[in-house]
């Protein structure tokens, strides 16, 4: 784990990581995916992450600032990834390049709050979901506020650890909710208990901040 706020190698290390864990807990995916939508998320997913380390790798310069891995899975996810939620990672990862590129040689725990607020606010304007659909504004909101709430000087892995573990209560609470977005909303009942795949993978992201994820189903519990 990186303390201190996120250069560009740490960043790169991150999206590496979150790659892995794509790769790592596809199958769970997919799984929930099954139960709640159409099925292709985890797929999805790990298409996007093997996209984005390609162009990860022909950067070539894992020193530079963090702006540039993140813009390589920004990249990845809205050019080349179809799906409902490929382009709605791709808008999450856009805004936090964006925000590194304006803060510089570092991530610190503000810019990653002010990044992950305006991924979210652009996230819901073209899904036009808000929080309590069952869908991955679920985990992002807490995670966002997380972030916001973090005090001044917080290290940066520090703040994205609170992120992950806001966000991984989102994602078991959206188990409760009613959808009212996409395919599960035509499932009713049937959808009860599942958490929504979208939110987890909102979860995985941040979590891979620190660690590869080898499993998704402790964090369900």
């Amino acid at each position: 784990m990186t303390t201190g706020a996120f250069d560009g190698r740490a960043t790169s290390d991150w999206m590496r990581r979150f790659a892995a864990t794509a790769y790592a807990t596809e199958a769970e995916l997919t799984a929930l995916d099954q139960q709640a939508g159409d099925g292709d998320f985890g797929v999805n997913l790990t298409a996007g992450v093997k996209a984005g380390e390609r162009l990860l790798d022909a950067d070539g310069n894992p020193d530079g600032g963090p702006s540039a891995p993140l813009g390589s899975m920004a990249a990845a996810f809205l050019d080349e990834i179809g799906g409902t939620s490929g382009p709605l990672f791709g808008l999450l990862f856009q805004a936090l390049a964006r925000t590194a590129e304006s803060a510089g040689s570092a991530l610190t725990a503000a810019a990653l709050a002010t990044g992950t607020e305006e991924g979210l606010a652009a996230i819901r304007r073209v899904g036009d979901a808000a929080p309590g659909d069952k869908t991955l504004v679920d985990a992002l909101t807490p995670a966002a506020e997380a972030l916001r709430a973090a005090p001044d000087g917080t290290p940066a892995d520090q703040a994205l650890e609170r992120a992950a573990e806001a966000a991984w209560q989102g994602v078991r609470d959206t188990a409760d909710l009613s959808a009212r977005m996409g395919r599960a909303s035509y499932l009713g009942e049937r959808v009860t208990g599942v958490p929504d795949p979208g939110a987890v993978g909102i979860a995985l992201f941040f979590a891979a901040a620190a660690d590869t994820v080898r499993e998704v189903a402790p964090h369900l519990r």
